[in-house]
């Protein structure tokens, strides 16, 4: 049996390249034309040539991220979004992410937005404080972060996630949670909380910035989540808390090892297909990072893929836990052979080993990390995963 479906559509470009953004962004500056009638027209086309690994399939979930998502126009959401049902069927109740930047330049489209079908925004909004924002790259400030939120709820949107990071430089654990009180002062449904890292090919990580100790990075992480589940929210995912029960369906459908279309600029997709004997075979497609030699591809016969890889078996199990590990929650422990082709049996003195210490919870019938092992994840997934 195949998995949910998602669709992922990326929009590379933002005002300016933050300097600790390791996504495939490209900054224009502001003001700058972006080529929305060639890049709709470029989406159209890449989504054509991925519906045969669809076969009809439902979506249930469809993410626009970024770069800026927020930089086009209500229009071409409609028009993107009017291709995309014509060709795929969709959920009754899909959920529609649009990843948006706070910054004054995009508010006064929200309304738009959400008359285009999208009902779900992810605002990046980081921090609060603006000497935080400055250092992070930010283009905002903590008022236009306010002002966004006021002005997505007048345009309707009841489904909001706000990102905010924590472990800035010069970060106390005050100053953490006093971002984290400003957001829940504006109740958003959702929010992503995760610790600054300073990743490869990222200004950051060429020039790093003094970042706090790791005995306040502690502090911070545990003072942030007792706050968290005081107000409401539920941690479902290592960075992620929902109130009322929206947790995001399309990162669910990713750690639940779901399947997912990918298209636009440096897109990646999973998709499954059903093979003799009713095994799994699992293949993952990119396509072009670069926004110029993206919309080449429009007039290229080899199509829109720029690189495809199968995952075998031997990296199956890696990549099943990756994901599964993250939830909270875990996964059913009967779902490990199914997704990896690996029985229950050679997994048995593995999952002992990592009992043994204190990784993961003691039920035999659940894959679930330990609250140890959610912030020991490599050791854990090391432990799960090798041969």
């Amino acid at each position: 049996m195949l998995p949910p479906l998602s669709l992922y559509v990326h929009v590379p470009w933002c005002v300016r390249k933050c300097p600790y953004c390791d996504f495939n962004s490209h900054g224009v500056g502001r003001g700058a034309a972006l080529p929305e009638a060639d890049y709709l027209e470029a989406l159209v086309a890449d989504l054509d040539q991925e519906l045969e690994l669809a076969a009809g399939r439902e979506l249930v979930s469809l993410f626009v991220g970024g770069g800026t998502p927020s930089l086009m126009s209500a229009s071409f959401y409609q028009q993107l979004l009017d291709h995309i049902a014509a060709r795929l069927p969709m959920a009754s109740d899909i959920e529609i992410t649009l990843e948006a930047n706070p910054g004054t330049l995009e508010r006064g489209r929200f309304a738009g937005y959400r008359e285009a079908g999208i009902n779900r925004l992810s605002l990046g909004v980081q921090s609060f404080q603006d000497p935080q924002l400055e250092a992070l790259g930010r283009i905002h400030s903590g008022r236009d972060a306010v002002a966004a939120v006021a002005e997505a709820r007048a345009a309707g949107f009841d489904n909001l996630n706000l990102d905010l990071m924590h472990g800035l430089p010069g970060q106390t654990p005050a100053l953490a949670l006093d971002d984290l009180e400003r957001a829940l002062s504006l109740a958003p449904e959702h929010l992503s909380w995760y610790q600054l890292t300073l990743e490869p090919n990222t200004e950051f990580h060429t020039h790093p910035p003094r970042l706090p100790e790791e005995e306040t990075l502690w502090d911070i992480q545990d003072q942030g989540h007792a706050r968290l589940e005081a107000a409401g929210y539920s941690r479902y995912e290592i960075s992620a808390y929902a109130r009322g029960g929206l947790r995001s369906r399309h990162n669910l459908n990713y750690w639940r090892f779901g399947d997912y279309l990918g298209i636009g600029a440096g897109a990646h997709g999973k998709l499954s297909r059903v093979e003799g004997e009713g095994s799994l075979a699992i293949e993952r497609r990119w396509k072009s990072r670069q926004p110029e030699a993206y919309l080449r591809r429009r007039d290229d016969p080899r199509g829109f893929v720029a690189g495809r890889s199968r995952v075998d078996g031997d990296e199956l199990p890696l990549e099943f836990a990756m994901n599964a590990l993250r939830l909270v929650e875990g996964v059913p422990l009967s779902t490990w052979s199914a997704h990896t082709g690996r029985s229950r049996e050679a997994l048995e003195e593995r999952l002992s080993a990592a009992r043994k210490k204190g990784l993961l919870v003691e039920d035999a019938k659940r894959l679930q990390a330990s609250p140890q092992g959610l912030l020991f994840l490599n050791e854990l997934l090391a432990l799960i995963s090798q041969d």
